[in-house]
């Protein structure tokens, strides 16, 4: 856990500036993390990092400079390059949740701190910060396989969304209206950076999970609208999978797509296959950036894979992603279903 006494210094840090840039993930506990402190804010720059949740100087050091900002709020983001921690000149407080790392100067804040085994995400954290907009932060845990301790309450302050007696995150996902509100906050991540931009910018201001979900309002409208374009393109790729079995305790699906659909459909592959090792993978020129999934520890089996291939990766225990050079997947894969058939 992350001990009261530091929740309310990050909330001392959120009182204090007036133009905080916030780095934060491409999925819906970083969006969510985003949502939560800018909405509390009022103010400040929010910058997504696609593709690999890390910071380089080259691409994101210049943000900070050019919108002149007084704070940086790293969210839901595992890595960052040295060069670029020295190169910002104001305060940096960044809150996470995968592998501690630690820096100079940055204020740091982790639940696995405290227990490397706890899992909690940083929509989880950031709401314990502030105590507002429950939804959001909902939308947030439930995306990232976590069921918050205060469902009790967003059941009964929004009614309809899902059953009291649906405890499993990921039934919540594909059996509930939560589900597709999970689906929509991802989905707002797709796409053109152009599009998704505008698509974050109406989400700052929409007030209740209703106003998408029925589509009552225009920022409503607007949002639920990026989610059916997205969503065509997904349900034609996902189609695909139904054609592949799993083989040798692995299930590996690739595709090429401009649009980056690797985690989710790797979460919903691993809904219908919950006991096997999913591998999904998208290709860009010589490389596939893969998203896999496990109900078991998957960090020593892709750590093994990948020192014996050219490529990187890490993430969670049971949720991780790689990139690895295209002509090292049949070795990449040998290996994951090798060690596979050992568990």
């Amino acid at each position: 856990m992350i001990p009261q006494k530091q929740l309310d210094q990050i909330k001392e840090e959120l009182i204090y500036c007036k133009r905080p840039v916030y780095f934060f993930h491409d999925d819906p506990d970083g969006l969510c993390s985003f949502l939560l402190f800018y909405r509390f804010v009022g103010a400040g720059k929010g910058v997504v990092v696609k593709r690999v949740p890390r910071l380089t100087k080259e691409i994101f050091a210049k943000k900070v400079e050019e919108y002149a900002a007084d704070k940086v709020f790293i969210l839901d983001i595992a890595e960052a390059e040295d060069e670029f921690i020295k190169a910002i000149k104001v305060p940096i407080v960044w809150i996470d949740h995968h592998e501690p790392v630690k820096f100079p100067g940055v204020k740091y804040f982790n639940p696995r701190i405290q227990n490397k085994d706890e899992y909690s995400p940083v929509s989880y954290w950031c709401y314990k910060v502030i105590e507002r907009d429950l939804w959001i932060s909902v939308v947030g845990c439930i995306g990232d396989a976590f069921y918050p301790p205060y469902m009790d309450k967003f059941i009964k302050q929004y009614p309809g969304l899902v059953d009291a007696k649906t405890k499993s995150s990921v039934k919540i996902v594909y059996e509930t209206k939560l589900g597709k509100l999970v689906r929509i906050f991802s989905f707002a991540m797709k796409g053109r950076t152009k599009d998704v931009l505008k698509c974050v910018k109406v989400l700052t201001r929409i007030q209740s999970p209703y106003e998408i979900l029925e589509q009552s309002t225009s920022q409503g409208r607007f949002v639920y609208k990026q989610y059916e374009k997205i969503n065509e393109e997904y349900k034609i790729i996902f189609d695909k999978t139904k054609r592949v079995k799993p083989e040798k305790g692995v299930f590996y699906f690739a595709y090429k797509s401009k649009t980056s659909l690797t985690k989710d459909i790797a979460n919903e592959l691993s809904y219908h296959y919950p006991k096997t090792m999913i591998v999904v993978g998208r290709e860009r020129g010589e490389e596939i950036k893969f998203s896999l999934r496990w109900h078991k520890n998957i960090l020593p089996v892709l750590g093994k894979a990948l020192r014996q291939v050219e490529g990187y990766g890490g993430g969670h225990e049971n949720a991780c992603g790689a990139v690895i050079k295209l002509k090292d997947v049949p070795l990449f894969l040998e290996i994951l279903k090798e060690e596979v058939s050992k568990a």
